[in-house]
């Protein structure tokens, strides 16, 4: 006798699955193998955590499913006292079946999230074509991003930083912690595009000029293999724009990721613990980026791809202050409050571009505008 599915097919072989891995994993965790390494059990543990209301879900769905095909047995047997019970068992059963179903795709949809969503962010921002002009938007660009963390309530601590004799920005390099900050920061990295009369053009003719920003989850400690044996640490004096020295004891770090070649260096603070630790939490962004995109097979990093030459033909932004306009080219998202965002009021545009590049919005091509 064929049985009724309440639950849809899709949803029920995703859910089968999950269970599948999930006493996979409950099985892997009693080997004293996976227990004594550190880091694969917390990894294993982890994913046993994601996956336990799926199982959960899964187990529900099973009892249901063999209630129903009793019931259905009853319905068709030869007892009518029994088959008027079962249909009105039927009923309820249905009601319970329609809930769980509710329930799994509320579930099923969370599960699908970036599970870095809740995660810091480390970001970098960096003039690119433009000379002083793309410095100094890199300065204003920085300010926006620390003062949008401002008012998010998150914290925003400077690892490093290197100022142009102008008061423009070179680079700069911020790691920034509270609540899903990885979730509004996901979309930020990529080539920036600022068209205005730059204050340094007495002509008053309008300049295009460049910045590239990086944004990457931090990656905590069981998410990267980082040896000690791999890193080169150095110590050095903290100096500020010019090269002039701003701190005569050796508090500055670098760390030098051997293997890779990956460098990062903070001389914010003046202890040199301080920077070390910082200079740390970057560099573990920076590897888990790579690794993730060695395991993706493709041809560059997504740091890489983010930072690409800085080129404005390359613009996933562009802020336009004559127009008063800024537009995300992938999003196809445009609004008129350039002032507005440049204080640090992003919601409205990051919730924007989030939606726009989720729901696969095609991207606009690129124009001299």
């Amino acid at each position: 006798m064929e049985v009724k599915m309440a639950l849809n097919v899709d949803m029920m072989a995703v859910l089968a699955r999950a269970a599948g891995e999930y006493e996979s994993i409950s099985h892997q965790l009693s080997n004293p193998a996976v227990l004594s390494n550190n880091s694969e059990r917390e990894r294993l543990s982890r994913r046993l955590s994601d996956l336990e209301s799926l199982a959960q879900l899964h187990q529900a769905w099973a009892a249901l499913a063999a209630e129903r095909v009793h019931l259905e047995e009853a319905l068709a047997g030869p007892d009518t006292e029994l088959a008027g019970m079962a249909r009105d068992e039927l009923g309820l059963l249905e009601g319970q079946e329609r809930r769980l179903e509710a329930r799994a795709a509320s579930v099923l949809e969370e599960s699908r999230r970036d599970p870095a969503d809740s995660k810091g962010s480390i970001l970098e921002v960096r003039a690119g074509t433009g000379g002083d002009e793309a410095a100094l938007f890199a300065s204003e660009m920085l300010r926006m991003y620390l003062r949008f963390a401002e008012l998010q309530h998150w914290r925003a601590e400077v690892v490093d930083i290197s100022r142009t004799e102008l008061g423009g920005l070179r680079e700069a390099v911020v790691s920034i912690d509270g609540k899903n900050v990885w979730k509004w920061m996901k979309h930020e990295g990529g080539v920036h595009r600022v068209q205005r009369v730059p204050v340094t053009e007495a002509a008053g003719r309008i300049h295009t000029s460049a910045v590239s920003v990086v944004s990457l989850p931090q990656a905590e400690e069981i998410d990267v293999e980082m040896r000690a044996e791999d890193l080169r640490i150095d110590t050095f004096c903290s100096s500020g724009a010019g090269g002039q020295s701003v701190n005569t004891t050796k508090s500055a770090v670098r760390i030098v990721h051997v293997p890779t070649g990956i460098t990062v260096q903070c001389q914010d603070e003046r202890s040199q613990a301080k920077n070390k630790a910082k200079a740390l939490k970057v560099l573990r962004a920076r590897l888990l980026a790579a690794d993730e995109d060695r395991k993706r097979s493709e041809r560059s990093s997504a740091r890489k791809e983010q930072v690409r030459s800085g080129d404005r033909s390359e613009k996933i932004r562009t802020y336009n202050f004559p127009q008063n306009r800024v537009s995300d080219h992938r999003a196809e998202v445009t609004i008129y409050r350039l002032a507005d965002i440049m204080n640090g009021d992003l919601e409205e545009l990051l919730k924007a571009v989030s939606a726009g590049i989720a729901s696969n919005a095609p991207a606009s091509a690129p124009t001299d505008d």
